[in-house]
This record gives structure tokens, sequence and C-alpha cells, in this order.
């Protein structure tokens, strides 16, 4: 069943796990019978062989897969990687949709009309449309209820969830979740202060943007001669295209907003996710065709301008960061969350020193003052200690600490609040699996305390 429901497959009965072969006793008449027993409780036909080595009977059952959901006594289930994988909630709904065609964000909305839509979104798409050059000028001639048939936002005689997402005014009464959230946090656990960007999704990634560059991120201050120049962490439009992928190929069946978390010296970009089926991370970060999760969603953002319709959004990201002489981004997968991360250079955090006043540069010539956050002896041993993603226990032998309390005290917890130490599962932070690194900060305060050390 899993097999049928994945790409297909093999299953080889008679060997153990290092696939040596153990053999069958009964392999003649589990090879009559097995076809008839599958057929019976799956409705599939599967094709069963013998095979014989060194002198051990073995079958292999050659297992294709279907264009329509497989079902094993009422339940679904999916092969992926090693183990299966029992569907349930939003994961088999989103598994039964796609095996017949269809996606999320194309399924009709009962109770929801045009005139319940916001005109002003609807208008905001218009004139961008209108810019791009990207929709026949007959289409956005039309009525409001013309125009969202022309882009196939509707069905019979509803709106699509596309639709309701794009252009309603709370989007949330119908998708929870639908929304983003933006936060500053100190640490991982300290958070000095939020806001949350609702309202219709087509709206969503702009506001947000304006929101980040006027009130949570500072431009760091540069000079060339007596002429001054500010700079974002990172380039606004690597930022845009960040947040409308976030927007765009979000699972919004999960009930949880996209998370942007800005630090001292990285931003995060969260949301629930996954990667289209068969993908792996490399295929991601190289030349793909576009495979958006929310297709109807991302053809209107297509029809505004708003992105291109080649696959090239993560390759756009990379490029504008490299352009600009920034760090590129981190991109991170976890099962079903999606993380994007900016770290912020060395350069910038001491050019953001300037702008708050913690040092006055010389405006002779390019400036690189020196600037070293106050950080205690304990967190100083810590930075110095680290080679690479490191355990607690791993920390410790380094440190050569035994005392555990006083190691996550006054050298781990000191240093992760003061920006230089960051978890590798910051969502997850008591995993065993949980190791630290050194932030951009943190190592920009390592190479200047090696620097300034006995010569």
């Amino acid at each position: 069943c899993g097999f049928a429901n994945a790409q297909g497959g093999m299953l080889v009965v008679g060997r153990d796990d290092k696939g040596r072969v153990s053999g069958l006793e009964d392999a003649h008449r589990l090879l009559e019978e097995l076809p008839n027993k599958v057929r019976d409780a799956l409705g599939i036909l599967v094709t069963v062989s013998l095979r014989t080595e060194q002198g051990k009977d073995y079958l292999e059952i050659q297992v294709d897969d279907h264009p329509n959901p497989i079902s094993y006594k009422g339940s679904y289930y999916l092969r992926s990687g090693s183990t299966n994988q029992v569907l349930k909630g939003a994961a088999l709904d989103r598994f039964i949709l796609r095996r017949y065609g269809r996606t999320w964000d194309s399924a009709p909305v009962p109770r929801v009309s045009v005139v319940d839509l916001d005109p002003a979104a609807i208008a905001r798409f218009r004139q961008r449309a209108l810019e791009s050059g990207r929709l026949d000028p007959d289409a956005l001639a039309e009525d409001d209820p013309g125009l969202l048939e022309k882009l196939r936002l509707t069905e019979s005689n509803y709106l699509k969830r596309s639709a309701v997402l794009l252009f309603h005014p709370d989007p949330e009464r119908f998708v929870t979740g639908a929304a983003m959230k933006i936060g500053y946090f100190a640490s991982e656990t300290d958070l000095r202060y939020q806001d949350e960007v609702g309202g219709d999704v087509f709206s969503q990634p702009g506001k947000a943007l304006e929101l980040i560059l006027t009130k949570y991120l500072r431009a760091g201050i540069s000079y060339q001669g007596i002429r001054r120049i500010e700079r974002f962490p990172m380039p606004p439009s690597a930022l845009r295209e960040a947040l409308l992928n976030a927007a765009i190929h979000r699972d919004y069946a999960t009930p949880a907003p996209i998370q942007i978390r800005v630090y001292p010296d990285r931003l995060r970009i969260w949301n629930p996710g996954q990667l289209p089926e068969g993908w792996t991370m490399e295929k991601l970060l190289g030349a793909h065709s576009s495979r958006p999760h929310n297709p109807e969603i991302a053809h209107v953002f297509f029809r505004a301008g708003e992105i291109e319709a080649w696959g090239r959004g993560i390759q756009r990201v990379f490029e504008a960061c490299r352009e600009a002489g920034t760090p590129e981004p981190r991109i991170e997968f976890d099962g079903r969350d999606v993380w994007v991360e900016f770290p912020f250079s060395e350069a910038y955090l001491e050019q953001v020193a300037i702008a708050a006043g913690r040092v006055t540069p010389e405006v002779t010539g390019e400036v690189t003052p020196e600037v070293t956050p106050e950080v205690t002896p304990e967190v100083g041993r810590l930075l110095l200690a680290f080679e690479g993603e490191m355990s607690r226990s791993e920390l410790m032998n380094a440190l050569g600490l035994r005392d555990e309390k006083h190691f996550r005290e006054s050298y781990l917890q000191a240093g992760l609040a003061a920006g230089a130490v960051e978890m590798t599962r910051p969502d997850k932070p008591q995993s065993r699996f949980q190791k630290y690194r050194l932030t951009s900060l943190g190592s920009a305060i390592r190479a200047r305390s090696k620097s300034d050390g006995p010569k």
C-alpha cells in the first residue's frame, strides 16, 4: 500500500536487513497466493517473482505507483525512504487531492462570495497586473466577478480557497494562521516586541517587508570620504523574494502563521511547508522547474509581476546577496518546517555600532572601526572552544568542565543571551539532537580575541 501510494517499489521477502539471503521454506506457495491476497486486500495487481541464490529461494514483489489513492483496511499509507507513514488529517487531504489532480488551494469554499472580498485588494492586483503586462487587457476590463473567473479562482458558483486567501480582508476566518508574525528577539528566549501582519495574503509580503525595514532592522553606516552610506544586512530585494516564497509555498493546511524572527545578528523566516514529492535540498538549491505548493496563488502573484514562473526564486535570493556582498542565506528543511536564515556580516554589525553612536568613525577612506561587544570571561572561553557545531557534552569536555549547572548558566546561557551562540534546532530546544554553533557576532568576537592575544 505504501509503495502504491508513493513512486512504486520492490518488496523483497527472504533477505535479512543486511541483504543476505535467508530463504523461504514456503516460497512456491506464496508465489501463487500473494498476488490474489494483494488484489483482494488492496484492489491492485502486483508482480511476484521467485528468485534463487545460494540454493535458497526468495521472492520479489514489484509494486507500481498508482494514480488513485490506495487504502488498506480503511487507512492510507505512504512509503517515504525506509519508513511507512500513516496519512491522517491535513496530510491525507493533500494526498487525496493530489492524486485526483487537485491542490489544496483549488478547493471551493461555501458561504463566501465576491461581495465579501476586499475591493481595495483586487484593485491593487489590477494595478500591478497592468504594470507587469502579464494579463490580457480584456481580463482587466472585466468586473471583479469576471476577473476572478479569468484568473480561474472560481468553480461553479463557489470561490476557491486561493481567492479567499488572496483577496478576503480577513482570510483567517476561513484558514487559521493565514498571517505573518514578526518578532525581535534579543536571544532565543527573550522576545522584546512583535507585530502581526494580517489581511489579504496578496498584500502581506509587501506589508511585512516595509515593517521589517522600518522597525526591525537598522541600516549599517559606513563612509566613503565624507559620504555616508547606509546598507541593510541583506538586499531588500532578497528579503522580499524570501517573503514571497514563504507566502506562496507555505502549507496553509497547517494552522500556524509564517514567523519572521529578527535577532541582533541574523533574521530567520519559518513557514510550514514541504518539498515537492521526490525532491531533495540539493534539487531545491539547484536548477529546477517551478513546482509551487499552491499553484493558483502563485499564478496570481505571477500575473501581478511579483514572481517569475521559472523556479528561480531561491536562485534570485542567492544572486542578490552575492551581488550586494552580503552573506548568502542558509536554508533548512526538517520534515514539514522550512527555515531561511539571513546571517548578518561582521562589517554590518560594526556599522550598526556606528549608527548607534557607540563608535565614531574616521571620515578618511573606507572605515572598519574596532567594535567588540563586552562578554564575560566564561563566554570568551566558550567561543574559543568551538569547532563547528558541538553538543553540550562536547563543549564541556573541550572546556574541561564537569559541573553541568555551572556550564549551563555561566557559559551556555550567557553565550546565547549575548547573541554569540545559537542552537542548531531553535524550534526544538530540548531535542536530544540539539547542538550549538557560533553566530556571526560570536565569530567576530572570537576572531578579535585571537588577534588581541599574545603574538
